[in-house]
């Protein structure tokens, strides 16, 4: 893990899932997630989107053309653990397709338009959309 994210993570643990600097006010999430090849425990501080009991959290890797490693792991292992607030929650990944990753995918793009040149950057990639859903 680098160092930026372990400080994210560290923040969100000792504030109840709140962070400050660029991600102050937006709603956070730590996914934890297995190495598809490694086997190795990880967690990743993402942004996301409730819909209903389900948290839903996107792809983007800054625009960068490949898919984020997180997502990869969670394709290959889907049963993890999501940390929101105080809570732990035990979580089923599965990606959104069709209608359902349009809807979810345009309502992050106007809750923060940042998304939006992420997809502009990823060029032909198109960015993942993971619900997450409590079980």
């Amino acid at each position: 893990m680098d160092d930026w994210n372990k400080q994210i993570i560290d923040e969100f643990r000792a504030n109840d899932g709140k962070v400050g600097g660029q991600f102050e006010g937006a709603p956070m999430i730590l996914v934890h997630h297995k190495g598809a090849k490694s086997g190795t425990e990880r967690v990743s501080p993402l942004v996301y989107q409730p819909d209903g009991d389900a948290y839903v959290v996107f792809g983007s890797k800054g625009g960068a053309p490949t898919h984020p490693h997180w997502y990869l792991n969670l394709v290959a292992n889907p049963e993890t653990e999501v940390e929101v607030g105080a809570d732990t929650v035990p979580v089923t990944a599965r990606v959104a397709e069709g209608e359902e990753r349009e809807r979810l995918w345009t309502r992050q793009k106007e809750l923060m338009p940042g998304f939006a040149d992420y997809e502009v950057s990823a060029g032909d990639r198109q960015i993942p959309v993971v619900v997450l859903t409590p079980r």
